[in-house]
């Protein structure tokens, strides 16, 4: 794996390449040198060494930082995270909460289920061959898909995914505006990070090995108005507490995100 830092639009891991945007460039904070090293650390762990692409500054600063990292110490996020500015209100990604997102025809097998599920659990398919599919288009490795995957609880990805599946193809800003929204399954960062089976990868703020059972960790479940009718039937009554429905209307994806994350927060 290659990893570039620099100045980036924002953090991603794309074919095979982690393009780390720092938030004050070219400052290292310990935040983002404990997420580099847990990029690292998590290749490594599964046969894939790292070639750092960095100016010397910065690469001084992260070896300074790993006999911290290397102590167990971690640092907590900090409360907004500027590696993404691409959201109008909060420039930035909110870190009490994380998010899994998905279809509504996922959501009811998810409740009918009461687990969240890996992709190799959910889909009953091996690793390799949901490496292998035309929808990875990021090229993911066959060890993504063993875990349960989160985003911090401000970010658009996951009805991004969702609007992506249902087209076949990378929506247009155009058909952002009238997205089809997905269903958020919210948990507090602070909780969810210990779960036991938890690992951080350095790009994800958490992910969680083989799965997650809803009425222990979730905190909220914020599903569009118009899914009430299909999803209600489904949700459980250890749950039925923590379900919300909120009216899309116009909202555009970003306007979307902000809502849904004020709701769930305020939970």
């Amino acid at each position: 794996m290659k990893i570039k830092i620099g100045r980036f639009d924002y953090t991603e891991c794309w074919d095979g390449v982690l393009y780390k945007n720092l938030s004050g460039y070219p400052d290292l904070t310990a935040w983002e040198a404990q997420s580099l090293l847990d990029f690292i650390s998590y290749e490594e762990a599964n046969g894939r060494s790292c070639e750092i692409e960095a100016e010397k500054e910065i690469l001084e600063k992260l070896r300074a930082y790993r006999p911290v990292y290397e102590s167990g110490r971690r640092v907590d996020p900090p409360d907004r995270i500027a590696e993404c500015t691409a959201c109008p209100k909060y420039k930035g990604c909110l870190t009490d909460m994380v998010c899994h997102t998905s279809s509504l025809e996922d959501a009811i097998a998810i409740l009918d289920c009461g687990r969240l599920l890996s992709a190799v659990l959910a889909r009953k398919k091996s690793a390799e061959e949901l490496r292998r599919e035309p929808r990875n288009a990021a090229g993911d490795p066959a060890d993504y898909f063993d875990y349960v995957m989160f985003a911090w609880g401000n970010c658009q990805a996951g009805d991004r995914l969702v609007t992506e599946r249902k087209l076949g193809r990378a929506p247009t800003e155009l058909e952002l505006e009238s997205f089809t929204p997905g269903v958020r399954f919210y948990f507090r960062y602070e909780e969810i990070a210990r779960h036991p089976n938890a690992v951080f990868d350095g790009v994800l703020p958490v992910k969680v090995r083989d799965g997650v059972a809803l009425d222990e960790w979730t905190t909220v479940i914020v599903a569009p108005e118009e899914y009430r009718e299909a999803l209600d039937p489904h949700v459980p009554d250890a749950l039925r507490s923590r379900i919300r429905y909120f009216e899309k209307g116009d909202l555009d994806i970003w306007r979307w995100s902000e809502k849904v994350y004020e709701l769930a927060r305020g939970v």
